[in-house]
């Protein structure tokens, strides 16, 4: 069977039908982000003027031979710099453990513990698979309500809105990056990642692990006072 090649437009009036379609769909492709944008505009915030509050939530960002990433560690680093500042009590580390050979919780953990968090004040989610999975678990499973988040900056806006939406009032820190290959791959990613934001703020699927609620955050809370 003969695979017939698309025909380009042979008139003027052709040219502008298929002109308008390409906008279309350019613009149809760049709500999600634009959606992204407008949402978060006043939830953006920096160490220095982050809102009080009792939990921070530090996102996974990969490791290298066990040990945080240097886009991870500069996440951590903020973390531990709102903590020794007095601006968070507890903080949420949130990563993938789906394997045994792969821990970022625990990597994340042992980080912070060495940058002046105590280990009672580190609380572990073992299933933030992705973004809404991290988000959807930190209110329904450890009842955090209220949140500093902290991630890069090409990420923050997705992490804040995906968490509003999930239920939490969360302000985003961004931290500083090299603009190196990741940095771009990472930005780019986010124009794709912002269509699958936007169905899960308005589907809200369930996260792939739920199970029952941990009192982790609470328990950690308790021994702040």
């Amino acid at each position: 069977m003969k695979i017939r090649r698309p025909r380009l437009p042979r008139t003027r009036a052709g040219w502008r039908r298929l002109v308008q379609a390409v906008m279309a769909v350019c613009v149809l492709a760049l709500l999600p982000a634009t959606w992204l944008y407008v949402s978060t505009a006043d939830r953006l915030r920096t160490t220095a003027d982050a809102p009080r509050t009792e939990v921070a939530v530090v996102f996974g960002a990969g490791l290298w031979q066990g040990e945080p990433s240097p886009y991870l560690a500069h996440r951590l680093d903020a973390a531990a710099k709102l903590y020794r500042a007095g601006r968070v009590e507890v903080v949420l580390v949130t990563g993938d453990n789906s394997r045994k050979d792969y821990d970022e919780p625990d990597a994340m953990r042992a980080y912070l513990t060495k940058h002046g968090v105590p280990d009672a004040r580190i609380v572990s989610d073992y299933a933030g698979f992705d973004t809404w999975d991290s988000c959807v678990r930190a209110k329904k499973i450890f009842g955090v309500d209220r949140a500093v988040l902290i991630s890069q900056g090409f990420h923050i806006r997705r992490a804040v809105a995906l968490c509003e939406a999930a239920g939490i009032d969360s302000y985003g820190v961004g931290v500083d990056a090299k603009h190196d290959a990741t940095w771009y791959y990472g930005g780019t990613r986010e124009v794709f990642a912002a269509g699958k934001a936007a169905l899960d703020a308005v589907f809200k699927p369930d996260p792939q692990f739920l199970g029952p609620k941990e009192p982790g955050v609470e328990r950690a809370l308790a021994a702040a006072k």
